[in-house]
């Protein structure tokens, strides 16, 4: 997407299983993605979008759950999205201390789309994800404001950047630049051929800690960098997927739980200090806000198609880390605090990935 060099230009095919046109969550139809890039000086932050679909997700939600890997993390909205299995607004991600002004910007966007809000029924889920990017941003400023929350709802598209963009602009990942990364599976089963696509907002791992395939490239950077990074784990991730697949919201929650097998493939070990946070939904079947006179009807998957599934997370969860690290680029912030590009590194260095 954009022309730019994801992880696959570096000869490196992650899995067995083909990917979507754009390898992107946005490979799930009706999908869209929108960045707001704060990076000036002290600020490198920013806000990310997610739009599930392109209706009133309010008056047409989706199946939808959530699941918590480590729960060192500000998310908001999880709660009601595990009881009921919805969801009904679009998903932002931002950092820590923004999820305030993301989550009453996002109120009032539902609020305009939807007048009987508060009035003729209930409230509103907003749904928020976070990461710390304090390191390389200037936290305490607040520099996201409601005008950046709207723009990056109101200027979503299929394609988009990855790295050290929106959200992504001020994390850190493996002690490197990290940020946005997304990736895309396609699973062939008897009754169709459906997608997971997966989003991640990587701020997570130590170093040494980094694999590439199983290659220990991280230990290998380490012993090629100068500079003495402090081996500390005090991040996070989202990760984000949409699918098109038939699921009940029991089945969603089983899915989003291998996510951990893409992290842990890339080195994660699940620090005491690092959230992992895990949204998902299916647009396969609309929910209707006002209740019908007739039984909904859900379809789901046979439980002996999951496994399918379960690898497709995997593989785009790793994949999507990895897009994350290779497309980010160096960026100076806050007090003059950097992290190298991953990318820089391995040309500097000339390490082989494969």
């Amino acid at each position: 997407m954009f022309n730019q060099k994801r992880i696959r230009d570096y000869g490196v095919v992650i899995g067995r299983l083909e990917t979507g046109p754009r390898n992107a969550i946005t490979d799930v139809e009706g999908v869209t993605v929108g960045h707001v890039t704060l990076s000036e000086g002290n600020s490198q932050t920013g806000v990310t979008a997610i739009l599930p679909h392109q209706g009133n997700i309010f008056k047409e939600k989706l199946i939808a759950s959530s699941h918590v890997i480590n729960g060192f993390g500000k998310t908001m909205g999880t709660i009601q999205m595990r009881e009921l299995g919805t969801l009904e607004t679009p998903i932002l991600l931002t950092n820590t201390l923004a999820v305030g002004t993301a989550a009453d910007t996002l109120v009032d966007y539902m609020l305009e789309q939807n007048p009987e809000i508060g009035r003729t029924t209930g409230t509103v889920n907003a749904v928020i994800g976070e990461c710390n990017d304090m390191f390389l941003n200037d936290i305490r400023a607040k520099f996201v404001k409601r005008e950046h929350v709207l723009e990056a709802l109101q200027n979503t598209s299929s394609d988009f950047t990855e790295g050290a963009v929106g959200a992504g602009t001020g994390m850190l990942c493996y002690s490197l630049k990290g940020g946005i990364g997304s990736a895309s599976r396609i699973m062939e089963m008897s009754h169709g051929k459906y997608t997971i696509g997966v989003l991640v907002l990587s701020n997570f791992g130590i170093l040494t800690d980094l694999l590439v395939q199983g290659k220990a490239v991280g230990e290998e950077l380490k012993e090629a960098l100068l500079e003495s990074y402090k081996e500390e784990d005090k991040g996070s991730v989202m990760v984000i997927v949409a699918t098109d697949l038939p699921v009940s919201e029991r089945q969603l929650n089983r899915i989003l739980k291998r996510a951990v097998t893409g992290l842990s493939r890339t080195g994660s070990i699940i620090t005491d200090g690092s959230g992992e946070i895990v949204i998902g939904f299916s647009n396969a079947t609309r929910v209707p806000h006002e209740k019908p006179e007739q039984l909904l009807a859900i379809p789901q998957l046979h439980e002996e198609d999951m496994d399918t599934a379960f690898r497709a997370i995997g593989e785009a969860t790793e994949e999507a880390v990895l897009n994350s690290l290779v497309t980010a680029e160096e960026i100076i912030g806050r007090d003059g605090n950097k992290r190298p590009a991953f990318k820089d590194l391995i040309e500097k260095i000339d390490v082989s990935l494969v």
